[in-house]
């Protein structure tokens, strides 16, 4: 049995891979320790495909990977973050294993029946969303369970493991059933990769948490300036030549996808209800693309039907039928209902976050995994009502603000955030850009104009960035666009001639004039956001996640480009130097505020376990206390405010070291300093 890790504090999520194994993650286990971890994440490590990059494709559950280095580097890297005083946080991905010969459960006939959910009719099997090589596994079977389950959940007895990150489990028959069943099996501590649309509440199954996307797209929300809405809806409207609200975008972009990729499901489904599967291919076909959450949770076997289930069903305008069944009010195959509700996670995934997200282009910022675009920006009073919620419920949930799933690093959704606060100067600079770079387009017109607006946001939310990763970004983003090219029929001429437009682009020395200066500013602003949200989400309810290498400013796009390796020995060097009391540059704000803040964490783990009192500080101040021995001030904009009820008493700056009070009235400015944040403790 290994040493009992020390409290939860926060997570670090190590992406793993051939080159970046077990043994490497070994070797950074003093440095985090020293960064203030307490829990090392490990993204999926159990046997995959030959040459895998990512671990998703798994072959054999029932040991570690050989690519990784193997159990006995595995039990090494275990044993020195437990030695550390830390512990280990596993990805698991039970929705899906590798449609693979290397698969002993795909290989052998008789398995494959038990084990993957194939459809009898077609001989096609469930895909995990729509990659043909990735079945989904029938997780409703306990001997299925078992066999894929019971290597980890040793893991955990033993106390090897010290958490469970869930994959994806909304892919289940019974995601309830499933947590269940892990917790008892030992994993006392789960989060689920669970996405929940607005208005949505994590249902009551016996988690910590989810891993965080909701705090992620709040606390981006909060720092965009409701101000620039106006500014920003009008210029996308001329960009676009589209008035229509992002609802529709998405709904567009969802039946594309239930008549397209995800033709073979939508007849699996019809056949379940008649044999002649055009009778009901086109009904439920609008009833996917209606449903406004990822999925609902009828026990069709045990006959119960929730009342938010209900209440979505019916308020998603589908054809009545269809909800009837799906309702139990109607008679069907119990089979239908499961079935369906495994459907829609994987056509809102790939209708929404991977092609309405890339299509509707208002604020960028906005269009990330879990995020509603139509959500221009929340009040100070709704980020603290998502922390009280949060506080209650799952005061252990992960609070991320970047993921290796993320459409953009933290850093750079922050700096494109900003500009709703200076909108006006956007929208002239962007006309500017449109009139300047019309003779670089191609004369078929690559790139257009909405494609255009998306260029001047990347360019301006990761500047600088080299060509080489420019061109894979755009590449994939215009493919998932699906609109002037896509990854079946890919015109690869006007790909091309979208990157040449680019490249060109960038080099002109008057467009550079132009916008080198402007992104200068920005950055400015962009990096006052991004600590903001640090500050936050190292103090609110929950349990902080960093993903690798974001501790330093990290200007990446989705994946790949956010999985490229980490300098270590940068960050290790920066660590070092701060802890022998150098200073650091701009470009190590975050490093240092990570680091006072889970100093302050484990000093005093007890107001972090503890209430939530948000403060009045105004409109543009988010301020609160954990429990009664910490206070926390995040300037949301450059606004004066008021601090009208401060708490009484002496409080030291943790940023500073400052001593001070807080005796009546007290500016805002005076207690966050040039930066716009402070955390105080109680002396």
């Amino acid at each position: 049995m290994n040493e009992a890790p020390a409290g939860l504090r926060a997570t670090y999520r190590l992406q793993l891979t051939s080159e970046f194994g077990f043994e490497a993650a070994r070797s950074l286990v003093p440095y985090l320790r020293d960064l203030g971890i307490s829990h090392v994440y490990l993204s999926p490590s159990l046997q995959a495909r030959t040459g895998s990059t990512h671990g998703y494709d798994q072959t054999d559950p029932s040991r570690l990977s050989e690519a990784l280095g193997g159990e006995a580097a595995f039990g090494r890297l275990a044993d020195e973050a437990h030695g550390a005083g830390m512990g280990v946080v596993l990805d698991v991905v039970p929705n899906h294993m590798a449609a693979d010969d290397e698969n002993r459960f795909w290989h052998d006939r008789r398995l494959r029946e038990q084990f993957f959910d194939i459809d009898r009719v077609s001989g096609r099997h469930r895909r995990f969303f729509d990659i043909d090589d990735l079945a989904a596994i029938r997780q409703e079977d306990p001997e299925v369970f078992e066999a894929t389950h019971g290597f980890v959940l040793r893991l955990m007895r033993e106390g090897v493991l010290d958490g469970l990150r869930v994959d994806h489990p909304d892919g289940l028959a019974d995601p309830g059933r499933y947590l269940h069943r892990l917790r008892e099996g030992g994993a006392e501590r789960v989060w689920v990769e669970k996405i929940l649309s607005a208005g949505e509440d994590l249902r009551d199954w016996p988690v910590s948490g989810t891993v965080g996307y909701e705090f992620l797209n709040d606390v981006c929300a909060l720092f965009v300036d409701p101000t620039g809405e106006p500014e920003l809806t009008a210029l996308w409207e001329r960009v676009s030549g589209d008035r229509r609200p992002f609802g529709e975008w998405a709904h567009e972009a969802k039946r594309e996808q239930a008549t397209g990729v995800f033709t073979p499901e939508l007849e699996r489904l019809a056949r379940l209800l008649d044999p002649d599967e055009s009778v009901w291919r086109e009904r439920l076909v609008d009833a996917v693309s209606r449903l406004p959450v990822y999925r609902t949770y009828v026990d069709a076997a045990a006959g119960g039907v929730d009342e938010a289930d209900r209440r979505v069903i019916e308020q998603s305008g589908m054809d009545p039928e269809i909800a009837a069944r799906l309702l139990l009010e109607q008679e069907s195959p119990k089979e239908f209902v499961t079935r369906f509700q495994q459907t829609t996670p994987a056509i809102m995934a790939k209708g929404v976050e991977d092609t309405a997200f890339y299509r509707y282009g208002r604020l960028l910022a906005l269009n990330d995994v879990g995020g509603d675009p139509s959500r221009f920006g929340i009040s100070v009073d709704q980020f603290h009502q998502g922390n009280l919620k949060r506080a209650e419920r799952f005061p252990e949930g992960l609070l991320t603000t970047m993921t290796h799933d993320a459409k953009r690093s933290a850093d750079v959704r922050a700096r494109i955030g900003a500009l709703a606060g200076v909108a006006g100067e956007w929208t002239e600079r962007v006309e500017r850009w449109m009139e300047l770079s019309e003779g670089l387009r191609s004369e078929q017109g690559a790139p257009d104009d909405t494609e255009r607006y998306f260029i001047f946001q990347t360019l301006a939310g990761a500047w600088p960035i080299e060509s080489e990763r420019v061109d894979a970004y755009l590449e994939k983003a215009l493919r998932e666009t699906k609109r002037t090219t896509n990854w079946v029929e890919q015109n690869t001429e006007w790909e091309d001639a979208v990157k040449r437009f680019t490249r060109q682009l960038v080099g002109d020395e008057t467009f550079l004039a132009d916008f080198e200066p402007f992104v200068e500013r920005l950055t400015g602003l962009g990096r006052r956001a991004a600590l903001g949200q640090v500050a936050l989400k190292l103090t609110s309810p929950g349990i902080p996640d960093i993903y690798q290498g974001d501790e330093l400013e990290f200007r990446a796009l989705v994946d790949p480009d956010n999985r490229r390796p980490v300098d270590w020995d940068l960050r290790q060097a920066q660590l070092g130097r701060l802890m022998g009391g150098g200073q650091l540059g701009a470009d190590g704000y975050k490093l240092w505020l990570i680091s006072r803040l889970l100093g302050l964490r484990a000093r005093r783990p007890e107001p972090f376990s503890g209430s939530y009192e948000p403060l009045d500080a105004g409109p543009g101040t988010c301020a609160f206390l954990r429990g009664d021995d910490v206070l926390t001030v995040v300037q949301v904009r450059d606004e004066d405010g008021e601090l009208s009820d401060g708490p009484g008493g002496r409080w030291r700056d943790v940023l500073s070291g400052q001593e001070r009070s807080f005796a009546g009235r007290t500016a805002v400015t005076q207690a966050v300093g040039k930066l716009g944040v402070a955390v105080f403790e109680r002396l």
